[in-house]
């Protein structure tokens, strides 16, 4: 398949039972890496993330039938990881019975972990800025800054409003450079 057919066109190949699955493996190829980065920066770890995209990807299939198109496949996939990230870090809050702020240093800990860490970096600190972050803030700080995803799709996706999420990415960004300028 040279050309990349467009989500209109594989939600109409998924409706049918003679391409359903060639139409399912299109959309994972198409949107698997942006996903995988979107739920890896939540949930650090590459084997958590890779189980969360895994567990997105089955709710996906499930429930891409009932898929509505209110919204672009793209908004709802990323809504669906978020959710599925967020579960998974709630999950892991509960596994532990520690609070979700021992769950964020825990996070900023394996960070530091990493065999290629230097905390003299800038790219180190400020990923270990974003898991001081509060959850919400951390997802709107992502999908702007990494996904560079226009408030108004952010909106769809997190079903909240323009202004929130410019408020939230606001005070991410104050939060982070505090802490850049003083660790």
């Amino acid at each position: 398949m040279a050309t990349q057919l467009d989500d209109k066109e594989l939600l109409i190949q998924f409706s049918d039972p003679a391409t359903k699955e060639r139409a399912f493996t299109a959309i994972i190829k198409k949107y698997q890496e942006k996903l995988y980065w979107h739920i890896r920066r939540m949930v650090v770890e590459h084997e958590d993330a890779n189980d969360v995209l895994q567990n997105m990807f089955i709710k996906v299939w499930k429930g891409l039938e009932n898929f509505r198109e209110d919204s672009q496949l793209y908004t709802w996939l990323y809504r669906i990881a978020t959710n599925e990230s967020l579960t998974f870090l709630e999950q892991q809050k509960r596994k532990a019975s520690v609070s979700l702020e021992d769950v964020e240093n825990g996070l900023s800990n394996k960070i530091k972990a990493s065999e290629n860490f230097d905390a003299n970096k800038l790219e180190w600190k400020l990923q270990i800025a974003i898991q001081q972050l509060p959850e919400k803030q951390k997802v709107v700080f992502n999908l702007r800054y990494y996904d560079e995803m226009p408030y108004e799709e952010m909106s769809r996706v997190l079903q909240t409003s323009e202004g929130a999420l410019k408020a939230s990415y606001h005070h991410a960004v104050k939060k982070i450079e505090e802490f850049i300028l003083n660790n």
